[in-house]
Order: structure tokens, then C-alpha cells, then sequence
């Protein structure tokens, strides 16, 4: 029994050494598919990624910039999670028709809702451009001149690719700028609400479970794409048909194991992976200290309010989510930083690259890299917290601070002529519209008095009586008339007044100190880069994330964040009902799925052990962006949806760890359920393959 148990960690740990990593999946022949296949998958590198055949990545799509969704019909049906339609949902909702407390299931094509402003975007090929963008580049150019013959580099190609007519492209760096991916787009713009759960089954847990195991949301919601007769991307029209895609994933009603092959497969959008260990320090020690106390300020007055008011909860579900994901994430990522070790990691690789240096006699062009990454990022933290503190109170919590700086940023257009500005006032116009249309005069000067403390003692709470943009009909009465009228009338206004010295400041010179102190952490950090890669050449290298398609791999696995404890890899609907509080906003069951347990009517979605999976765990590294992306099994059909990673695992973005980073997912089996013996829509079910690949 012993040598078993040894024999059981030795694998294990051969595994784990072949996971991690956010990998293009243009380049997955090779290595990274013989790491797949290691791992249980039976898929090639082609059924991933094919530009002349229907594979993998044609089911794949960008959710409206932030998050990832997948197609699982003929008819162009997609999955993202609950949170990331969360805005739609919430736009769709009013006191009468509550879809975010009752959910919302359209009976037919008919009844599906359309959403201004929102999109997907599918990845037609890409190429690798980076000879062609680096082309004239010489290092003893400065950092601008290197930007601006990149730019010129970047534009160029784009103008001589090859595409059709309603396709567009992009540039993106790679390797902190020492390679660059073209990638070739489409995007289609009518994409209507179909289906989804109350906030009781897609936000089950809300913030008390957010980045936590075990976890028993049902975060998912259902979309669908409308093309054109041509079945190309067009504006909404009643004229427009469902979307036939190149490909869409079979949902596999087989359910998974530990041990089963995950890959995950969507858009990730920051990492930071190769931080020295200086940077680490200052992020975990100074910025997210300083972030999270400020939204925690925030959350305070929004949860007081929301739970007091059912028209307060509507106005602000979106945002509450918004700024209570970054706040817990911030303080998991920290305890994992801790956890881990990560800093004397870091420091252990930065001394190996040292001596590596020094063997290969390169000190004369990388031995004083990290000295000078120190030195900067010793220079860096106070502005770089400043700055932070700015964004987070004028840009991300406080909407009538956010209101000022943007109708800041309109009285700038200004200075380039009276087209500039009518375009900036038009933009600024639609903003303010959408900020008051769920806007709480009390509740947002709440978050002020709370907030504006962390950058200033200039504290004036009556700006709120006195500003007219409070009210959508007063603040549009302000924007009327010539630039030169509205800036005069902007100028009046209680609220611009206090809030303008700030904001000229941010521009005149928190910015600027912070631009430049940053430009020169990030060239070194450029070299930096490249010198790993040369010096230590046997290290797995993978490009940090940045919003590009890319595929992780991993395993079901349970894990244990401390001593004596250890976390299954699945969950149950057992474990809803025994979270369940009545009336509770986060920990509520509705009555129908209540009684649904209580009959055990699982259909044909019930495990093997005839209990219903509601979520599992994986090894897979994941990270904001990859919301919604598809957990698709060794043979290429969807078994999950990803939405969260374990608290003890945040710190991902700056340090994979396999034995204790974990990504969350979705069984697909519980949605097949929600949507079929909750909702009672038997024809979404209709519309997809379900598939038994086990059997």
C-alpha cells in the first residue's frame, strides 16, 4: 500500500509538471499536444486549431470584449456564464418583468431579446508577423521611436492582409514585445438573450462564495446569433436569421471523473507571469492593499442599500458584482502569494538567471537587468498607488466622479474644434443617459463620503444638491448650446468644480510621472523577457494573457488548501440546499428547484450515484477573460463552462501553482438541467447534439 501511495504522488507530479499556461493555439503541434495527449486527450493539434477545415475554434467566441462564450447549435445558440450577460439581463429587467430575480426563457425565436452594443467575435486564422513588425526596429532607438516604427510596421500589414470585406484585424505583442500574432476577426453584432436563471440558481453564493470551494452556482446564460441571408455579421434586424457556425460543440451528457482531461479554451485577459520578484512585492504589499480598502468602503454602502431597497438591488446588481469580483480577488491573490512563496520563488529563478549569465559570459548585456528592475520599482510604488487610487475612485466606484472626468475628457475635444467636441458630447451624452438610468442620488453620495477619504481631505458631500447631474433632463440641459456655452455651464456646476483641480492634476502630473516611471519598467521588463527566454532555454515559456484566443489544459482534480484538508473535485445540489436560507439575497433556492430535489427528478442529468453535479474543479490556468469559456473533454465535446478560480489559487495571474491552483466550472449536465426540468424550455434541448462519449 506504501509503494502505491508513492506511485500515485510520482504520477501526479509528472502531471502536474505538464500543466499550467496560456498556450496560442496556432502552435499547439508538438509539445503542447503530447502534453494533451499525456493527459487523457485524444484530440490532435488540428481538430484545436484549423484555418482550412471546421475545428475547435470556430465554436469559440469573444463575449463582448470581457468574457468568452461558446456555440452548441446549428442555429448559432451560445453559452456564456450569468455573470458575463449580467448587463443584458439587468437592462431587459424593471420591477414589473424582475429577470434578474425570476430569470428570463424566451419561448421562441420570436420572443429573444436583442442587446445594442453587445457582440461576439470569432478568430478566422492567425499569423505570426513578428520579423515584419520588428522590421527597422534598432536598440538604440528610444522607447517611442521603437512604439512609433512598430505602429507604422502593424498598419501596414494589416492594410495588406488578405480578407474578406466584412473582416477586420489586429496586432497584438506578445512575450512583453519580442513577438507579434495578426489575428483575423469576425464580429457579429445581433446577438439576442435567449434563456437564463434566476440570480438564485446563476448567482447562488453571490459574494460570500465568489472565488470560493465549494462552490454551487449555476452561472450560466444563453445567447444566440443572427447573421444576415448570407449568414454574415450585420447590424440587428427583424430581417435576420439565426447564425449557422463552421462549427459547434457537442454537449456530452457522460459527465466527468477525477482525473478526466479538461482544456479550456477562450480569451484570458491579464497575466503577469514573468514579474520579477521586486514587482511581486510591490503589487502584493502596496497596490492591492490600497484597491481592496477602497472597495471595500464602496461595498459597505451598496450592500446596506441593496438589501434594504428591491429597486436599490436591480439599480445596482451589475455593478455591486463589478466591484465586489476585483475587491475578493485582490485578497485571495495576496493569501496566495503568501501561500506559495511565490516572491522566494521568483528570487530562486532570478538567481539561477544570474548565474546562468555569468557562465554564458552575457553580463555585459543582462547583468544589471534586475539591479535596475529594483531600482525602478523602488521608485515606482507611491505613484503607482496614486494613480491606482485615482482610477479607482474618478473611473471605477463613484458614478458622479466617473461622470466628471469623462464630461473632463469632452471639454479637452473641445480644444480641437467644434466636430471633436459634438462627437465627444455625443459619446458623453449616451454615457450619462446609461449612468442615471440606474442611478441612486443617496447611495452614490454614500460611496463618495466613503471613498473620496483615500485621496484627499477635501470632502464636500453637498455637491450632490447642488449638481444637475443627478437628473438625466438636468444634465443634458447642461450639454445643449455651442462647446464654448456648455464648458461656461459646466464650469457652474457645483460638482465639475470640485471635481476638476483633481482630475487636471491626474493629467498634468500623476499621469505623466506615472507614464514615464512605467515606460522604463516596461522596456527593461522587454529585455528582461528576452534574456530568460536565451539564458535559461529549457524553462516552458508561455506568452502572458491579452485578451487572444488561447487553450489551457488540465486535469478534474480535488486539492487541499491547508493541513488536513482536502476538497472533492464535484459538488451536488445536496450541497445547495444545505447552504439554502430562506429569503436570504445570496443563499435563496426558488421554490421549483426545491421541489425538484426533494423528488430526485433529475431526468437523465443525475450522476452515476444518483445525485445531480452541479460543479467541478480543474487544473486548468485560467484567469479574467477566460468567464464563459467552454470545458470541453478529451474527445472535443462541452462538459462545463468556466467561471471562477479557487480563492487560495488567484494569484495565478502572477505564479501558477498546480498543487494548489484550481479553476471552477459549471457541469454542463446541471444547465442541461436548469434548462430543462426548471425552465421546462425542451427546446433549447432539442436544438443541441447530446452526446455519450464514455459509452
Amino acid at each position: 500500500m506504501k509503494l502505491f501511495k508513492i506511485l500515485v504522488l510520482f504520477i501526479t507530479l509528472q502531471v502536474s509538471a505538464q500543466q499550467g499556461g496560456m498556450w496560442i493555439p496556432s502552435l499547439l503541434k508538438g509539445m503542447n499536444e503530447n502534453d494533451m495527449q499525456a493527459l487523457g486527450s485524444k484530440l490532435t493539434a488540428k481538430d484545436i486549431y484549423d484555418v482550412n477545415h471546421s475545428s475547435l475554434k470556430d465554436a469559440i467566441a469573444h463575449f463582448n470584449g470581457g468574457c468568452t462564450s461558446e456555440v452548441i447549435s446549428k442555429q448559432g445558440l451560445i453559452l456564456t456564464n450569468h455573470h458575463c450577460g449580467y448587463g443584458q439581463i439587468q437592462s431587459h429587467s424593471s420591477l414589473e418583468h424582475d429577470y434578474l430575480k425570476e430569470g428570463f426563457w424566451a419561448k421562441s425565436l420570436a420572443d429573444e431579446l436583442p442587446n445594442e452594443g453587445l457582440y461576439v467575435e470569432f478568430i478566422v486564422r492567425i499569423e505570426d508577423v513578428t520579423d515584419r513588425v520588428l522590421e527597422g526596429v534598432t536598440a538604440d532607438m528610444t522607447e517611442k521611436e521603437k512604439q512609433a516604427k512598430t505602429d507604422g510596421n502593424s498598419n501596414r500589414i494589416q492594410a495588406a492582409t488578405k480578407k474578406e470585406a466584412w473582416q477586420d484585424t489586429k496586432i497584438k505583442s506578445f512575450f512583453k514585445g519580442n513577438q507579434y500574432f495578426l489575428f483575423v476577426t469576425e464580429r457579429f453584432t445581433d446577438v439576442r438573450l435567449v434563456g437564463a436563471p434566476p440570480t438564485s440558481i446563476g448567482k447562488f453564493g453571490s459574494d460570500t462564495d465568489n472565488w470560493v470551494w465549494p462552490r454551487h452556482t449555476g452561472d450560466f446564460s444563453i445567447f444566440r446569433i443572427y447573421a444576415d441571408k448570407n449568414n454574415r455579421p450585420a447590424a440587428y434586424s427583424k430581417d435576420n436569421v439565426p447564425y449557422k457556425p463552421k462549427h459547434f460543440l457537442p454537449v456530452s451528457l457522460d459527465g466527468i471523473s477525477e482525473g478526466d482531461f479538461t482544456l479550456v479554451f477562450g480569451f484570458p485577459g491579464t497575466t503577469q507571469e514573468y514579474l520579477p520578484a521586486v514587482a511581486i512585492k510591490e503589487i502584493t504589499e502596496e497596490l492591492n492593499p490600497s484597491n481592496i480598502a477602497i472597495r471595500e468602503a464602496a461595498l459597505k454602502v451598496i450592500d446596506a442599500n441593496m438589501k434594504a431597497s428591491d429597486e436599490i438591488r436591480i439599480q445596482y446588481a451589475s455593478k455591486q458584482a463589478r466591484i465586489a469580483n476585483a475587491w475578493k480577488k485582490w485578497i485571495g491573490e495576496n493569501l496566495g502569494i503568501k501561500k506559495s512563496n511565490a516572491i522566494a520563488k521568483r528570487q530562486a529563478l532570478e538567481a539561477e538567471f544570474t548565474e546562468a549569465v555569468k557562465q554564458k559570459k552575457l553580463e555585459n548585456q543582462y547583468g544589471n537587468l534586475l539591479s535596475e528592475l529594483e531600482a525602478r520599482y523602488d521608485e515606482f510604488g507611491a505613484i503607482d498607488v496614486k494613480r491606482s487610487n485615482f482610477v479607482e475612485i474618478f473611473v471605477r466606484t463613484n458614478e458622479l466622479m466617473q461622470m466628471m472626468f469623462r464630461l473632463s475628457q469632452m471639454e479637452a475635444a473641445a480644444a480641437k474644434g467644434e466636430d471633436t467636441f459634438n462627437k465627444a458630447r455625443t459619446a458623453v451624452q449616451s454615457r450619462i443617459k446609461g449612468t442615471l438610468k440606474d442611478f441612486n442620488t443617496e447611495v452614490d453620495r454614500g460611496i463618495y463620503e466613503a471613498i473620496m477619504p483615500f485621496y484627499t481631505t477635501n470632502i464636500d458631500p453637498s455637491i450632490y444638491d447642488k449638481t444637475a447631474f443627478t437628473n438625466v433632463d438636468n444634465a443634458m440641459k447642461v450639454l445643449e448650446g455651442s462647446s464654448a456655452e456648455v464648458i461656461e455651464k459646466l464650469h457652474q456646476d457645483a460638482a465639475y468644480a470640485y471635481a476638476k483641480p483633481f482630475i487636471d492634476d491626474f493629467y498634468t502630473n500623476v499621469e505623466p510621472e506615472f507614464q514615464e516611471k512605467n515606460t522604463a519598467i516596461n522596456a527593461l521588463e522587454t529585455q528582461y523577457m528576452k534574456a530568460l527566454m536565451e539564458v535559461l532555454p529549457n524553462e516552458r515559456y508561455y506568452p502572458d494573457a491579452n485578451s487572444t484566443l488561447r487553450v489551457t489544459y488540465g486535469q478534474v482534480r480535488g486539492y487541499g488548501p491547508r493541513d488536513a484538508v482536502y476538497y472533492e473535485p464535484v459538488t451536488y445540489l445536496d450541497g445547495v440546499m444545505e447552504k439554502y436560507v430562506p429569503g436570504d439575497y445570496e443563499f435563496d433556492v426558488p421554490q421549483k428547484l426545491q421541489e425538484l430535489y426533494a423528488a430526485k427528478d433529475y431526468g437523465r442529468y443525475a450522476d452515476a450515484n444518483g445525485k445531480l453535479p452541479v460543479c467541478f474543479l480543474g487544473t486548468n490556468h485560467t484567469t479574467g477573460g477566460n468567464s464563459g469559456s467552454p470545458a470541453i473533454d478529451a474527445h472535443g465535446n462541452l462538459i462545463g463552462l468556466n467561471f471562477d478560480r479557487v480563492w487560495e489559487g488567484t494569484m495565478s495571474d502572477m505564479n501558477y501553482d498546480p498543487e494548489i491552483c484550481r479553476n471552477i466550472m459549471v457541469d454542463v449536465r446541471y444547465v442541461l438541467f436548469i434548462i430543462d426540468k426548471y425552465a421546462g424550455a425542451e427546446r433549447l434541448i432539442k436544438e443541441m447534439k447530446l452526446v455519450h462519449p464514455k459509452k
